[in-house]
């Protein structure tokens, strides 16, 4: 007994082993938090995995979305691009659930997608008995892209493209827009009255509240149409004269180059091209004025007056045809060219006050009246009609009490461009 408590005090008293003690008390613990840690690190990956999928699938399915031509197939690009994302959880990731649901207030303006990934692992399953699902979900608003189209045109880049003042009256259902990006790319004065379907700028328009609903501002995309294409020329030189006596005395006019172009009796314009090469294109004076199917070229500084000081004189101008220009000698260029009936050059850069519109209820003016480098005024005095006018000049300017009235339709209004689909990750 004696050695027995001897024994006792000596191992109470020795620190031998203390160590393989403590090791074996914590081995549960550590090997616990070790296995618990590579686990986790699985399921990080896995859904670090499942999301950048899921979030491409909504992506991609948006992006169709937001596409006529594409629409049908998004849930096939959703699914393309979910596969295409996974690696780890390839063989063992749930099929994508795809739908298309509301957002911000929206119908149907957005896609989700969700997915889940399950597997046993050594340690996780020892304690739950189970595999582990790990889940991800991912939604992406979209916006259709639109293409627009307008009949009055600013093709400015920058400052005021498109002012319309005073009592001004425009009827113009087809569309007004400005390539612009600045503030006052269209500023519409309070007093004045304007009927159209859309007005849209790559800038800010300045216009009256009951307009608000027809306003697209920023529209990043605008184009001038016809930037690409040059003018016809026509040599042979002409010049004006009137010939007859009073009432009779009249101008019977061919195709050609003319130094300048000021109506001084009744005059009559065969169908053809007519460079007006300086000078100015006059066709203000009260005199009856008729051409059908013609086109004017306006260069080296040449400016357009055009109107009627009323006394019951009429204008009465039709553009070329595509057989007319095709004639003319520019078949290459003919579903172009058709349908423009004063085209300026683009360096003509026309004298101050620049190019002038005036009018009278006799005026019929039909086509498209492109001028990229010189700016259009139409003055109060205006007061044109026509089934499909189309005007696109580097700035628009109406005044006073003008009155424009197009009935062109959209779809034979000038192209402006388009906006791009919008799509982007909500959640």
């Amino acid at each position: 007994m004696i050695r027995f408590r001897d024994l006792c005090r000596r191992l109470r008293a020795s620190k031998q082993g203390n160590a393989a003690l403590l090791v074996a008390l914590g081995a549960p613990a550590l090997i616990g938090g070790t296995g618990f840690a590579v686990d986790t690190a699985q399921w990080y990956l896995w859904k670090r995995e499942l999301q950048q999928a899921v979030d491409q699938a909504a992506y991609a399915g948006a992006l169709a979305l937001a596409n006529e031509d594409s629409a049908d197939l998004y849930s096939d690009r959703a699914n393309q691009e979910f596969s295409a994302n996974l690696s780890v959880t390839k063989e063992f990731a749930s099929d994508l659930y795809i739908d298309i649901v509301d957002y911000a207030g929206g119908d149907d303006n957005s896609v989700l997608a969700r997915a889940s990934a399950t597997r046993r692992l050594p340690f996780s399953s020892f304690l739950t008995g189970g595999p582990v699902t790990v889940s991800a979900t991912a939604q992406a608003s979209f916006a259709q892209g639109a293409s627009y189209s307008a009949c009055i045109v600013s093709l400015a880049d920058d400052g005021a493209g498109t002012t319309i003042g005073g009592n001004a009256s425009i009827k113009a259902q087809c569309g007004i827009a400005a390539l612009s990006c600045s503030d006052d790319a269209i500023t519409i004065d309070g007093s004045a009255t304007v009927e159209t379907d859309i007005i849209v700028a790559c800038g800010k328009v300045d216009a009256p509240t009951d307009l608000d609903d027809k306003v697209i501002e920023d529209a990043d995309n605008l184009v001038d149409e016809y930037a690409d294409l040059e003018p016809p020329t026509n040599d042979a030189n002409r010049t004006y004269n009137c010939t007859g006596k009073g009432q009779n005395k009249q101008a019977s006019l061919l195709p050609g180059t003319y130094a300048g172009l000021v109506v001084k009796c009744t005059t009559v314009l065969s169908s053809g091209i007519y460079v007006i090469n300086g000078g100015e294109l006059d066709l203000s004076a009260n005199y009856n004025v008729t051409g059908t199917g013609v086109m004017f070229v306006l260069r080296n500084g040449a400016r357009l007056k055009l109107g009627g000081n009323g006394n019951g004189n009429s204008i009465r101008l039709s553009p070329m045809t595509a057989a007319d220009v095709a004639t003319a000698g520019y078949a290459d260029q003919a579903d172009r060219l058709s349908d423009i009936l004063i085209f300026e050059e683009r360096d003509n850069e026309p004298a101050e006050p620049g190019h002038i519109m005036n009018g009278n209820s006799n005026s019929l003016i039909e086509g498209l009246i492109y001028m990229p480098s010189g700016s259009l005024r139409i003055n109060g005095t205006a007061d044109v009609s026509s089934q499909c006018l189309l005007i696109s000049a580097y700035r628009v300017d109406v005044r006073g009490g003008a009155k424009l009235e197009t009935l062109c339709p959209t779809d034979e209004a000038t192209n402006v461009g388009s906006s791009k689909a919008k799509v982007r990750l909500v959640a």
